[in-house]
């Protein structure tokens, strides 16, 4: 079992250069703790992501830290020309000497991708072509692709990333169907479902891969991510969690309630109780995290545990508290 870190970076209060210094010492307690990464969110116009330029603070991180991995979850892919991207990528990789984790995706909001003049109708096409144009520019040479919406012949890849053929990639997964296509494309994985379903994900991502003839020491990340909190006692780690997870969720449903819509399938539940029941937030003393983590884990079938420790207005005092009980009293029992 590996852990890691998921952050939408949201807007924290007024001061956001203090929001990134603080979120920087955090990410150096992290290596310090033992994580395996750091995943930043990418989210635009709405205060669910302070960093929609993902690039820009991995770049910060990639020079506070030594070991820990870290990568976008995920890069926007269709917002971006995939010549800059590859540039960005590359770049990234070698300024960590390797440590970067990839992950991309289409963009979960219509209204943030349609900000971009991106037709929200076209995503899926697009975001499939956009992937071919990446891993090919990743690992050739002179790049050549002709689709229906990139056309390139001949273009120089003098940037190379460090890890060979490209970074591991990343990619959020919310529906069972799409496991096989994962499993196909070896594709480490976060699912954002409950843990009973993802229990069925993770069955039939590893009933692919078998399938391909592959070796299970082989087998990328499959990971459940959650909000965490830690406390000495319940009590006090479950009112810091509900304070903040309020401020964290009004952010979530802004632009969706902006435009009058309500928030897609197999969202987290709006009332704190209700996503503290369901496990989408467990916040408790050190024995009922680590209870918790050990039950839902084990039907998850995962092998990565992905913990949002700094959400809505969590002061660094409190999540580096989380992140202290977390590496000493629970991640040791998992």
């Amino acid at each position: 079992m590996k852990f890691g870190v998921f952050d939408h970076m949201d807007r924290a209060g007024p001061d956001l250069g203090r929001q990134f210094e603080d979120r920087l010492r955090l990410v150096e307690l992290y290596e310090r703790a033992g994580f395996y990464a750091y995943h930043l969110a990418e989210h635009h116009a709405t205060p669910l992501g302070m960093a929609p330029s993902p690039s820009v603070f991995l770049a910060a991180v990639a020079q506070r830290t030594k070991r820990l991995r870290f990568g976008p979850l995920v890069y926007t892919v269709n917002l971006y020309h995939p010549l800059r991207l590859i540039d960005e990528i590359c770049m990234l990789d070698q300024m960590s000497g390797g440590r970067l984790e990839l992950g991309v995706g289409r963009g979960i909001s219509p209204y943030e991708v349609g900000y971009y003049g991106v037709d929200p109708a076209t995503g899926p096409e697009r975001f499939a072509e956009a992937l071919q144009v990446l891993l090919k520019g990743l690992t050739r040479e002179r790049l050549d692709h002709q689709g229906k919406f990139f056309t390139f012949k001949d273009v120089p890849m003098e940037m190379r990333p460090v890890q060979r053929p490209h970074p591991p990639l990343w990619y959020g997964a919310n529906s069972l169907e799409s496991a096989d296509r994962l499993a196909q494309q070896a594709c480490n994985t976060v699912v954002g479902m409950k843990a009973e379903a993802v229990g069925q994900f993770a069955a039939r991502y590893r009933a692919a891969w078998k399938a391909l003839d592959r070796a299970e020491e082989d087998m990328p990340l499959i990971g459940l991510s959650r909000h965490v909190v830690v406390g000495e006692t319940d009590n006090e780690a479950q009112s810091a969690a509900k304070r903040a997870f309020a401020l964290w969720y009004d952010a979530l449903i802004h632009l969706w309630r902006e435009n009058g819509v309500g928030l897609p399938r197999q969202m987290i539940p709006a009332e704190f109780e209700a996503a503290l029941e369901g496990g989408y937030i467990i916040a408790g003393s050190p024995s009922t995290v680590r209870d918790r983590l050990m039950r839902d884990n084990e039907i998850a079938g995962i092998n990565y545990c992905l913990c949002r420790l700094a959400f809505g207005d969590l002061s660094f005092e409190e999540s580096a508290r989380s992140v202290e009980l977390l590496a000493k009293e629970v991640m040791p029992a998992l």
